[in-house]
């Protein structure tokens, strides 16, 4: 428990900026209007994209269990963000569709 907490109090600094960009985001993200959510999800998938090559990139460099165990879940997690983002984007893009006549 001592060894956690000073490793809390070593990077502080670090941890309060992740928290600080935590609520940025929730803040930013509530705000986004309906029109720009589509555009921003295609972004997102991209940049999520990348964070998948590097994260593979990352394992098959991994000379230790904790790298490669982060590597994973990063693999993960950005894979589960751009299907998410996909079907997301998808189902807003049907709401554009015209209606077929029976």
């Amino acid at each position: 428990m001592e060894q956690t907490l000073n490793i809390i109090y070593e990077h502080r600094d670090i941890i309060f900026i992740v928290i600080l960009m935590a609520f940025l985001g929730i803040e930013l993200i509530a705000n986004v209007p309906a029109i720009l959510h589509t555009p921003l999800m295609s972004g997102a998938n991209a940049i999520h994209g990348v964070v998948i090559i590097g994260a593979i990139i990352v394992m098959g460099h991994a000379e230790s269990t904790t790298a490669l165990v982060f590597g994973f879940l990063a693999v993960v997690f950005a894979t589960l963000n751009v299907v998410g983002g996909f079907v997301v984007t998808d189902r807003m893009l049907s709401m554009f569709k015209k209606k077929k006549k029976v």
